[in-house]
């Protein structure tokens, strides 16, 4: 698949979800959570493909129609223990997705992208230390989210 194929197909997703999710909640005042919206568009296609980031920049803010998170948590850990821990995950014995199959610089570059992005919006984005335990990062989110719902 060509990189900017890659790149519209994100594009046109986040669309169709922010259209028939994500508009509709936030209007009835719910609480959306999304595991990843347009910082990672930004990164793995502008930034680590080496696409245009003004263009990225546009297509993210056109799909994602005015809506953009009020918090933002990067789950930040060094490529090398992110590897080991894809190791662990239950799926298909030898299955990795297309983008997993990448390499370890493609992830150092999404890696740094995004540290990249959370200096230059330190209000909206919070990082949080990966490779700590499952409940201290539980924990440390729960921190960062104190006063953001009541």
């Amino acid at each position: 698949m060509r990189n900017e194929t890659e790149l519209l197909l994100f594009g046109a997703s986040r669309a169709q979800l922010v259209g028939e999710r994500i508009r509709p909640a936030i209007e009835k005042g719910w609480v959306v959570l999304s595991d990843r919206f347009y910082d990672s568009t930004t990164v793995y296609q502008g930034i680590a493909r080496g696409l245009d980031l003004a263009f990225v920049k546009a297509l993210n803010e056109f799909a994602a129609a005015g809506c953009k998170p009020d918090r933002t948590f990067l789950l930040d850990l060094d490529v090398p223990v992110s590897r080991a821990r894809l190791l662990r995950r239950v799926r298909p014995l030898g299955q990795r997705d297309r983008i997993e199959q990448l390499s370890d610089e493609f992830f150092e570059l999404v890696r740094r992208g995004y540290l990249d992005i959370a200096r230059a919006e330190p209000d909206r984005i919070k990082i949080i230390d990966a490779s700590k335990t499952e409940a201290e990062v539980e924990q440390l989110i729960w921190k960062e989210m104190d006063g953001l719902l009541f």
